[in-house]
């Protein structure tokens, strides 16, 4: 039987508003999902093409449930940011 070996990798990146980066159009690339900016209006259709294995969002057990939803997790952290001075 052949040995197979397995390998898993998990990204993460600093996002600057200061650069005109994203969360959501982060979210959009790393999960390879279609997500709506609801800042901006903007739809982000991620061109990336290697398959992907997995992908999931681990909340925490006092999280309020509708952040297991992608777009609403990244866009909720997207509106409370822009309200912040850098």
């Amino acid at each position: 039987m052949a040995n197979v070996t397995k390998q898993a990798s998990t990204r993460f990146s600093i996002v600057k508003r200061s650069k005109g980066q994203s969360a959501v159009e982060k979210a959009s690339y790393i999960s390879r999902s279609v997500l709506v900016n609801e800042f901006d209006g903007q739809t982000y259709r991620p061109k990336y093409h290697e398959d992907l294995v997995h992908s999931e969002i681990t909340l925490p057990p006092n999280a309020p449930k509708e952040y297991a939803d992608r777009a609403t997790l990244w866009n909720s952290v997207e509106l409370s940011e822009k309200g912040q001075k850098s």
